[in-house]
């Protein structure tokens, strides 16, 4: 990682940030607009940043296409690209500008450009793209953890919290509603199945003791991966005990048994005996302390504060080198490498056919 020293001598070659959402009102709230707001708190502390809207006018924000209308010639601002069904027409509208792919799901299908820097927020997305771009520069920084779970999480009261189970109606299985739910209120626990806005969420996870976090089917269904899963290290934050599937991005942080407790394991039956031995002695369930505060460090503001000082130290130094008129690594197409595989095995056929017919003649 390179240092603070080094980061301060450099003269920056970026006049700001931009971070593109197509909007902030309520069609757009999700936790994909809410990392989005997050990251740009988080940059104003490093450099100069500004949220910009592309679908929607607002008055608090800057609009992309006025700006792209005032400009005589390409600012020499970072833009920071991220809604995932957006990036290729914003990627057409941000030609021969200084653009970074922070990528949160993954699957959505389009190619990145060469020479487009993608900044994964885990490792499943990392990885992701490191196969389908491995030519296009590659980082890794998580998104971070608001700091109020830090400051109003209640890791520590387990025995007097009112709900025995929360639920988060959005992202959970057919299973998790439809069976289980039912089953643990037929065992006498309350359980919370929240549907809508909350006020207080943090005080609505410090009142569970169990929270059950399940979206391999939702994810499965609209073809996306998890792309980082921010709930269960909020229930983690909040001394909840974490039931949850381990699909994708999930598995960067959570290991089963350990911080978090596979739902969906087995049988319904082997779920019910789990969680009412959770919700009974959820000291004995809960994860322990270490290493939740060290999960809770890779995503804590400070930690990311400095990745994204480094990160953007290194951007700096090489777009210079991934600008348009450079000559660009490209990786090839799969159907050129099985081609070019398919091309080698008959080589390699032809070759053992040659010698062996060369060595019967020579017989």
């Amino acid at each position: 990682m390179i240092s603070e020293e080094a980061i301060q001598d450099s003269s920056p070659l970026f006049t700001g940030i931009r971070v593109l959402v197509p909007g902030t009102g309520p069609i757009f709230r999700c936790g994909g607009l809410s990392v989005a707001l997050q990251t740009a708190r988080l940059l104003c502390q490093v450099r100069p940043t500004e949220v910009v809207t592309y679908r929607v006018r607002e008055r608090s924000y800057l609009f992309l296409d006025d700006l792209l209308d005032q400009e005589d010639e390409p600012d020499k601002a970072l833009w920071l690209v991220s809604w995932g069904f957006d990036v290729p027409l914003l990627l057409k509208k941000l030609h021969n500008r200084s653009v970074l792919y922070q990528a949160h799901s993954s699957g959505y299908g389009f190619n990145m450009p060469a020479g487009i820097p993608i900044v994964a927020v885990s490792r499943n997305t990392l990885g992701y793209w490191a196969d389908k771009s491995p030519r296009n520069p590659l980082f890794l920084i998580p998104n971070a953890l608001d700091p109020q779970w830090l400051e109003r999480g209640d890791r520590l009261s387990l025995q007097q919290r009112p709900i025995d189970v929360l639920v988060q109606l959005r992202k959970s299985s057919p299973y998790v509603l439809n069976k289980l739910v039912p089953a643990l209120l037929d065992n006498g626990l309350r359980v919370e199945v929240q549907s809508g806005w909350v006020d207080d969420l943090i005080g609505l996870f410090n009142a569970s003791k169990v929270y059950i976090y399940d979206s391999a089917d939702y994810w499965k269904g609209v073809g996306l991966t998890e792309g980082f899963g921010l709930p269960p290290i909020e229930a983690l934050a909040s001394g909840c005990v974490v039931f949850t599937s381990f699909n994708h991005a999930l598995a960067d942080l959570l290991t089963p048994g350990q911080t978090a407790h596979q739902i969906g394991c087995g049988s319904l039956a082997y779920d019910l005996h789990r969680i009412n031995l959770a919700v009974r002695s959820p000291e004995d369930w809960r994860a322990p302390n270490a290493e939740v505060d060290e999960i809770i460090q890779c995503v804590s503001e400070a930690s990311l504060k400095s990745l994204w000082s480094s990160l953007l130290h290194q951007l700096e130094i090489s777009f210079p080198f991934w600008a348009a008129n450079n000559e660009l690594l490209v990786s090839s197409s799969s159907r050129v490498l099985r081609i070019r595989n398919t091309l080698l095995k008959v080589k390699t056929r032809m070759r053992r056919l040659i010698s062996t017919f060369g060595s019967r003649r020579s017989i």
